[in-house]
């Protein structure tokens, strides 16, 4: 109780009705956790709003959610394409990067092999994503000029009121993404989006970016697009695997000592 009021005696109205809204196991975590007061904030809205569990709770913080969703600078055209507040939302709702460590992938997979992962975790997919994505398709099929399109992940924000559609890339950003992802925008914003719903939004996913080169690929582009790292858990090599102890002989250890 002594550390609740040293760390909270000078915030604002918000920060005690923030603390009584989540369990007492919650705010030991962020008190313990936590030191950066804006940070503290962070976790108690996100807590609130997504209603996190403790172990969630615990995860987010050790991934630096805050950080990935607040501060770190986005690269986007968000803010250029859509109008206000609008793109200030959507800014706001793209992490950067994305942390998919509930898969184990191998440095090779493929993009499909990726999807296929993150879509049999698809809840905790979903968590890391962020409040409000409903999904709606993967491999989402379109057809434009009496050719078939296949977009790797659909979804519909419910705050932002939107489609959003996601491509996955297991490799560096090339500017030819953003090209690819502006043609998917406009085919669904003519052809899906529902005359109530605002802009289709586009997420590329990459391994990595290098940041001026995405910043020049949206330059110009007129439809919302927003580029992201994502990071995987990746599996041990199957030489050193071999090398390791399996959970039985563990267990087996475990007993004779």
């Amino acid at each position: 109780m002594r550390m609740l009021y040293l760390a909270y005696r000078e915030t604002g109205e918000f920060v005690p009705q923030a603390v009584a809204q989540i369990p007492w196991g919650q705010n030991i975590v962020i008190l313990e956790k936590v030191k950066d007061a804006q940070a503290r904030e962070y976790y108690l809205r996100a807590s609130i709003e997504n209603g996190w569990s403790r172990d969630v709770l615990v995860h987010q913080i050790e991934t630096d959610a805050y950080t990935r969703h607040a501060l770190t600078a986005k690269t986007t055209s968000f803010t250029t394409t859509l109008p206000a507040p609008l793109g200030e939302q959507a800014e706001g709702m793209l992490k950067d990067p994305y942390v998919f460590d509930f898969v184990m992938l191998e440095e090779t997979t493929k993009e499909l092999e990726v999807e296929r992962a993150l879509l049999a975790r698809l809840r905790d997919f979903l968590l890391e994503m962020g409040k409000g994505f409903a999904f709606l398709g993967s491999q989402y099929r379109i057809e434009v000029g009496g050719e078939e399109f296949f977009i790797n992940l659909l979804f519909f924000h419910r705050f932002l009121r939107c489609l959003v559609a996601i491509e996955l890339k297991t490799g560096d950003f090339k500017p030819e993404h953003a090209g690819k992802m502006n043609f998917y925008l406009n085919a669904l914003d003519d052809l899906v989006r529902l005359p109530h719903e605002n802009p289709t939004i586009g997420i590329i996913l990459c391994k990595s970016k290098n940041k001026v080169v995405a910043e020049y690929a949206l330059k110009g582009l007129t439809k919302p697009i927003g580029v992201s790292e994502y990071q995987l858990t990746r599996q041990l090599p199957k030489e050193l695997q071999k090398q390791l102890p399996s959970v039985t002989e563990l267990e087996q250890q475990l007993q004779e000592e």
